[in-house]
């Protein structure tokens, strides 16, 4: 129930009160709500270290919810007192310090972010080119069977071939019009002799 109270009047009241001040233009409305968010986003940040150390705390969430109200209320305006009072002096104090951690966790970051994506595409054109040459080589196996098939299959009088080897003697060892095939060694051996 405290989450929903938070979430009701801690977020969305203000939310749609910040709307209606930048709508109307009016610069005291839209500072007022300008500190809210900026005290509320500290307490949201507090909160979740809070919420796991301090939960056993008696009135703990009751505390919280008044707390929110006390931030919202027009009477106390506690958001406004705790950032002119802390938040406004902490940050102009630490103004300069904060931007240049701000600049260079983004430079920190921005080459980790090229580092780590250069590396990221380096794994994937590795993949990319692993499993092309394993498929390129599965396809052409593949290919190879079914040709290899196809061409045993095919004759030149249509009939299929038989699977196994040719048998001995059979007229497929030897060549055109049925004369036995020579190895160039013999031919050339039985053309010197005048065979």
């Amino acid at each position: 129930i405290v989450s929903w109270m938070v979430l009701i009047f801690g977020t969305l009241y203000p939310a749609y009160y910040s709307y209606k001040a930048v709508k109307s233009k009016d610069i005291k409305e839209y500072v007022k709500w300008m500190m809210y968010w900026i005290i509320f986003a500290l307490f949201t940040t507090a909160e979740t270290f809070t919420d796991i150390f301090l939960c056993w705390f008696p009135f703990y969430y009751e505390l919280k919810i008044a707390f929110v109200a006390w931030l919202l209320s027009p009477y106390t305006k506690g958001s406004s007192l705790l950032y002119r009072k802390f938040v406004h002096p902490t940050l102009s104090s630490k103004e300069k310090e904060i931007d240049d951690c701000l600049v260079q966790a983004k430079d920190r970051s921005y080459d980790a972010l090229v580092h780590f994506g250069k590396r990221g595409l380096n794994v994937a054109a590795t993949a990319a080119v692993m499993a092309a040459s394993k498929g390129q080589g599965a396809l052409s196996e593949r290919l190879r069977s079914f040709s290899m098939q196809d061409l045993t299959t095919i004759r030149g009088d249509g009939a299929p071939a038989p699977s196994g080897p040719p048998p001995p003697g059979s007229g497929r060892a030897s060549g055109k019009h049925g004369q036995p095939k020579m190895s160039r060694s013999a031919s050339e051996s039985a053309g010197s002799s005048g065979i």
